[in-house]
């Protein structure tokens, strides 16, 4: 059940059951998603607190699918019903307890996207807010939402979304991201040669409502350790574009026995281009009998998997860095299928703590390719990760720029002549993307920019015309269905 699955008018029923006598206590698949809901408010991730709750719950099949939609897709529209609150409740949001502002949040997404009757979306909703949020709570729960069944979502668009407002605007609204996110895709677009003046409206327009798509869950077979087929016999289904993923249709990945065991993993197809690109861009000078490989920003391990995976078909040793020790303790559990694997055909395959900026000072002129997937806004990821758009804020730009760069520097440093490198970020804004792969290379004659479009071209099936002006490529969710995934490549003089 999707938040765009009906646009249609609810049906003009009410409940005739008074707010004092209806159910006192929350579904469990609606409790849920509050505890989710709340627990996001305070700084949690979707993708993280969701699946211990249902398992806390022991929510499963129809309930688990009721549950997820109710997160994401409360989160993902939290714009559009934060307006509409706002004038069904005759007061600004912020005026609004923060759990009762949830329960309404939750109870427009069901009135408005979700085929849930609407006597049963009030009902359920003043159970809930009686519960959770208190009795005094629950009267304005059932005002407000009355008033939000009154209209459909079309009608209530042509409400909060000004006529005088610039496209921009009216798409930010419209598709619930925040205004300064839709002008820097917008920016993005246009700088990565994905939009042209006259398409760039409906290119936009398309990038926002795949934002409010909830992505395929796309698996990876490890090389090495696991293959597509092994996938395919457990239900999975072959990925159009990439030869390393398949598409699960349903089902929780975790019972697959290969993904417990970490010979395959859940992995966006657009992330295992990145290192598939890295593993076949052509080094300059004479062929190594073994190579080394450095991942600098490698937690919790998604990329570094794939990495470890190809490396054993290489041969290659891989150094997998990560500056945070919990997320190392991830990255040492994703790859220990992997490290075992190395151990017995006599590969080195090691986990290390360490600060990425430091790197090339630390070992200059030791890997023969690095990947560098940096620390980032995740503007391209907003599908998987809802609350990022409302977390993200353009001052953070400037701190992870400096960083960005630094990264890139040292990881420059760390390659041996003729080694190559992948910056790689999960956003497309240009301040974390070409600026910076443009601000680095100004000081550095000893690098150039090699175009990534024949390398990812080769490493993955029709997309071959679908790659931009290079040389850097752009993925986009609206039309790789990936990740908004940037790569550039680069590689150091002999």
């Amino acid at each position: 059940m999707s938040e765009r699955a009906d646009r249609r008018g609810p049906q003009r029923e009410r409940s005739a059951t008074r707010p004092s006598d209806r159910g006192r206590n929350a579904d469990p698949p609606r409790l849920a998603a509050y505890t989710v809901l709340r627990t996001i408010a305070g700084g949690g991730y979707a993708n993280l607190e969701l699946p211990k709750e249902l398992r806390h719950r022991r929510l499963r099949g129809r309930d688990a699918a009721f549950a997820t939609e109710l997160v994401y897709g409360t989160t993902r529209m939290r714009g559009v019903y934060d307006r509409i609150i706002a004038i069904a409740a005759d007061r600004p949001v912020e005026r609004i307890d923060g759990g009762v502002l949830d329960t309404l949040r939750m109870g427009a997404h069901q009135l408005l996207a979700m085929r849930v009757p609407p006597h049963a979306a009030a009902d359920t909703s003043v159970a809930l807010a009686r519960q959770v949020n208190g009795a005094g709570a629950a009267g304005l729960v059932n005002a407000v939402l009355r008033r939000v069944s009154e209209a459909d979502l079309a009608t209530w668009e042509s409400r909060i979304i000004p006529p005088e407002a610039d496209v921009t605007t009216q798409l930010a609204i419209q598709h619930s991201h925040p205004e300064w996110v839709a002008k820097a895709l917008r920016q993005a677009l246009l700088g990565h040669h994905s939009a042209t003046a006259a398409t760039i409206d409906a290119q936009l327009a398309a990038l926002l409502a795949a934002d409010n798509a909830p992505a395929e869950v796309n698996l990876v077979a490890r090389p090495g350790l696991a293959t597509v087929a092994d996938l395919l016999a457990e239900g999975a289904q072959p990925h159009p574009h990439v030869p390393t993923a398949a598409l699960l249709p349903s089902g929780d990945p975790g019972a697959l026995a290969m993904i417990r065991d970490g010979r395959a993993a859940v992995q966006d197809a657009g992330s295992q281009v990145v290192a598939l690109t890295l593993a076949a861009a052509p080094l300059g000078g004479p062929p190594r009998e073994i190579e080394r490989w450095l991942d600098l920003c490698a937690g919790p391990g998604g990329k570094a998997g794939l990495l470890a995976g190809l490396a054993l078909d290489r041969p290659a040793d891989l150094v997998a860095n990560e500056i945070a020790p919990h997320r190392a303790d991830l990255l040492a559990q994703t790859l220990r299928a992997a490290s075992e694997e190395a151990a017995r055909v006599g590969l080195d395959l090691e986990v290390r703590v360490g600060d990425g900026r430091y790197a090339g000072a630390d070992e200059p002129a030791a890997y023969d390719r690095v990947l560098i997937d940096a620390p980032c806004t995740g503007l391209g990821a907003l599908r998987r990760r809802p609350e990022a758009r409302w977390r993200r804020t353009p001052s953070d730009l400037a701190g992870l720029g400096a960083l960005q760069r630094e990264l890139l520097a040292s990881a420059l440093d760390a390659l041996s002549p003729g080694g190559v490198a992948v910056y790689a970020t999960c956003s497309p804004h240009l301040a974390e993307t070409t600026f910076v792969v443009a601000d680095v290379l100004r000081k550095r004659p000893d690098i150039e920019q090699l175009d990534a479009r024949p390398v990812v071209a080769e490493v993955t099936t029709g997309w071959g015309e679908a790659l931009g002006a290079g040389p850097a490529v752009q993925l986009w969710p609206h039309t790789h269905g990936t990740d908004g995934m940037f790569l550039a490549l680069l590689r150091k003089s002999l």
